[in-house]
């Protein structure tokens, strides 16, 4: 597909769309009907998931789209997850939850990347997939990743790479011939190690940590626990404007503050944490020294309130009271019912505490994910606060007394990351760690004794070579897959016809009958055409002998100017070379001359090679460069230069 036929999305947003495999297409109402139901079952089976769940900046929403150009209808929606790619994946793993529980539904997801998928299982992808020839071929299906095959002749099942298939013809191919466009097994095994822990990683993401806030951010925090996300990011994106409804605090006055639990996202965490901010000093807030036991409570308050009270400062003139109840919506009701047969009230009492806080929370979800043309929870988070805000009653004196009943905090010890930590990730990240996902911690003596046992320089020399020979193209070098675990081959004929490329084929040789006159009969032409092919067969080989014959005088006379020179001098000789450059330094001027044919021996190319890799190492002084990221990409590591001289 052209790019510029491509629908833009939003830069960190992703995308994603859910199809019926099989579809009626003379019934459109029916489609449409069958759609919404499955809307509302997919809605009933995730909502378990997502109740509790804090987006960083838009929360996963599906709505009916009906059929549009070549694109079936279909329900779908957009997500910006903003700095926390976690949500993209997150969002990932819900779609192959629902396809595998609705087993007639296919989901397709990408980002402003294209298909991240495919980005991410790069180094197991077959040579004929690349974006181009990807659109339209990937999809999560029964719970797995499926893509379409190339189909190179009639009969075969895919389609061919060099055509784009329309959405519904691809899920006819998908439909008749699913075992054949499953993904290959090491394409599947990425996937699923980077979406391991889900859903119990939701968890995981949580960091809960004391936060000394106004009485009316506790509460609201208390209700609506996923108004954290807009308040930490309405304090992280502040310009000198939004301060300026921080000097009075409005809203929530500082004098009212309690010691409260707040539950961030570990992404929502660090950005509050770690942003430096002096407050105004007509706001009121004031921080104890840093030495207090809770100065982090008090800071990590007053960057929270901050956040809130510019987030009702932006609130404008409209009102969310004239909100329609979640109940006037027609999906609501099947809606509801899917949750009670699902069991997600849990066998409380209608009418209980815990049933109403339930429900609550229910009405929250589907107002987030049933998206409308306007939604006032997505677009004005600082309406939803005072919302909560004014139809909650509390008592500062009973907020109070919970301040010795809170549960306690979480370490956030994985703020800080050791350089071995840091190495082991970028080593999964590269290919590098341990198949099975686990990986093994030893002690700094240990990874020094293994570093030195595996590295070998003749590893280097047989990483390089076949870096060398390793086809490439326009596109750029091609890094092999494999680089150390194939044997060095030498092939005859392959260096025979790249000496044919390069002296020239045989049908760009001149004959010089070429330039005689064609007036000859056709009976002579017939008789001389076998002598002809004799001639000219012993003129190109003698042309090839003369051609070789003259490019290796061409080299001679080549190493000839430069063993004078520095670039001659730059080169390590082995110790024959050596002792006789010693002796010809001894001799005299008239006879060098007659000597420096002699003098000149074949380099040792792999010593000069490690020579000059180890010199452009130890140039870098332990940071990035040209020959270190060259072996990295080669999967050889160099252990750090002991020699500090």
């Amino acid at each position: 597909m052209d790019v510029l036929k491509r629908p833009s999305i939003p830069e960190d947003a992703v995308q994603y769309q859910l199809f019926l495999v099989h579809r009626d297409q003379s019934d459109a109402e029916g489609h449409e009907r069958l759609l919404q139901q499955i809307l509302q079952n997919i809605l009933a089976e995730i909502a378990p998931l997502l109740v509790q769940y804090i987006w960083q900046h838009q929360p996963f929403n599906l709505k009916y789209h009906p059929e549009k150009g070549d694109v079936p209808a279909h329900v779908g929606g957009v997500t910006e997850f903003g700095d926390n790619v976690e949500d993209e994946w997150f969002i990932v793993y819900l779609l192959k939850h629902i396809t595998g529980t609705f087993s007639d539904v296919a989901a397709v997801v990408y980002d402003n990347d294209g298909q991240f998928l495919l980005i991410e299982a790069a180094e197991h992808l077959p040579k004929w997939l690349d974006p181009d020839s990807s659109e339209n071929r990937v999809f999560l299906y029964r719970g797995e990743l499926h893509i379409l095959p190339n189909r190179t002749r009639s009969g075969e099942v895919g389609w061919p790479r060099d055509s784009v298939p329309a959405v519904g013809q691809a899920l006819e191919v998908l439909h008749s011939h699913t075992e054949s466009c499953l993904a290959k097994q090491s394409i599947r095994t990425v996937l699923a190690k980077r979406l391991n822990g889900y859903p119990e990683k939701i968890q995981q993401n949580f960091h809960c940590t004391h936060c000394y806030v106004p009485a009316g951010i506790a509460v609201v925090l208390s209700r609506r626990p996923d108004l954290i996300a807009p308040a930490v990011s309405a304090f992280y994106l502040r310009d000198p404007v939004d301060l300026q409804a921080c000097r009075t605090f409005r809203t929530f006055p500082p004098d009212t503050r309690v010691m409260t639990s707040v539950k961030f996202t570990r992404c929502l965490y660090a950005q509050l944490q770690q942003q430096s901010f002096v407050p105004d000093r007509r706001s009121g807030f004031t921080l104890p020294a840093r030495s207090h036991p809770q100065y982090r409570a008090h800071e990590l308050g007053m960057k929270l309130a901050h956040g809130f009270e510019i987030l009702c400062s932006k609130s404008g003139q409209s009102s969310s009271e004239n909100e329609a109840p979640v109940s006037s919506n027609p999906l609501w009701r099947g809606f509801l019912d899917s949750l009670k047969k699902n069991g997600y009230f849990k066998s409380e009492l209608e009418g209980s505490v815990r049933y109403k806080e339930l429900m609550t929370l229910a009405e929250g979800f589907f107002r987030q994910s049933v998206t409308s043309t306007h939604c006032p929870d997505i677009h004005y988070p600082g309406q939803e606060v005072l919302k909560v805000l004014e139809g909650a009653s509390y008592s500062l004196e009973e907020l109070k007394s919970q301040e010795a009943h809170l549960p306690p905090e979480d370490s956030d010890s994985w703020l800080d990351i050791s350089p071995q930590e840091l190495e082991r990730l970028l080593e999964e990240r590269g290919g590098r760690g341990v198949s099975d996902g686990t990986c093994k911690t030893t002690q700094p003596d240990e990874e020094m004794q293994e570093e030195e046992a595996g590295y070998s320089l003749i590893a280097v020399t047989q990483g390089m070579k076949n870096f060398i020979n390793t086809m490439s193209s326009h596109e750029g070098a091609e890094i092999p897959r494999s680089c150390l675990a194939e044997p060095f081959s030498f092939d005859p004929d392959a260096v025979t016809s790249a000496l044919d490329r390069l002296l020239g084929s045989k049908d760009d040789e001149l004959d010089s009958d070429d330039f005689e006159d064609d007036d000859d009969d056709d009976e002579e032409d017939d008789n001389d055409d076998e002598d002809e092919k004799v001639q000219n067969g012993e003129s190109q080989e003698q042309a090839g002998a003369e051609a070789l014959d003259n490019l290796r005088k061409y080299m001679d006379e080549m190493d000839q100017e430069l063993q004078s020179t520095n670039i001659g001098k730059s080169f390590t000789q082995n110790n024959r070379a050596s002792n006789k450059a010693d002796a010809s330094k001894s001799s005299s001027a008239a006879s060098s001359s007659e000597l420096v044919e002699e003098e000149i021996q074949p380099l040792d190319v792999d010593l000069n090679l490690v020579s000059n890799l180890l010199e452009s190492l130890a140039s870098q002084a332990g940071l990035a460069g040209p020959a270190s990221n060259l072996l990295q990409s080669l999967g050889i590591h160099i252990p750090p230069d002991a020699d500090q001289s």
